[in-house]
């Protein structure tokens, strides 16, 4: 699938999740109804998923989450707060890189329109 439909399709369940929801509730709510949506529309998402950090060539023994990889092509990070601040925007960079993965979505869920609170990143 390219990777526009792909990200269209998140986007789009996403905004579901935000119809139905609306703003204001925590984002580990958004996170189980995107989840459900997104395997509703065909397509293959892992929640909390764990990558592990690779530093030196080394694997360590800590790992980080990202809220969401769908189809094991695009990182989703998920927010409900007033404002994006640059450093969320450096998390889903950071995430990108260190789980090589070309495309994320950062989105927050606190604002009144959805399509306001969507960002994509491409490395």
């Amino acid at each position: 699938m390219d990777i526009n439909v792909l990200t269209g399709k998140i986007v789009g369940a996403a905004i579901n999740v935000h119809r139905e929801l609306g703003p204001g509730v925590l984002e580990k709510v958004y996170e189980v109804c995107l989840v459900e949506e997104l395997i509703d529309i065909g397509l293959k998402v892992e929640a909390q998923k764990e990558i592990p950090i690779i530093y030196k060539g080394k694997v360590l023994n800590e790992c980080f989450r990202i809220d969401l990889l769908v189809e094991d092509r695009v990182i989703v990070e998920l927010k409900a707060v007033e404002n994006i601040l640059p450093i969320h925007k450096a998390q889903i960079l950071s995430y990108m890189k260190l789980a090589k993965k070309e495309v994320g979505l950062l989105i927050n869920f606190h604002v009144d329109l959805l399509r306001n609170g969507v960002e994509r990143f491409r490395l």
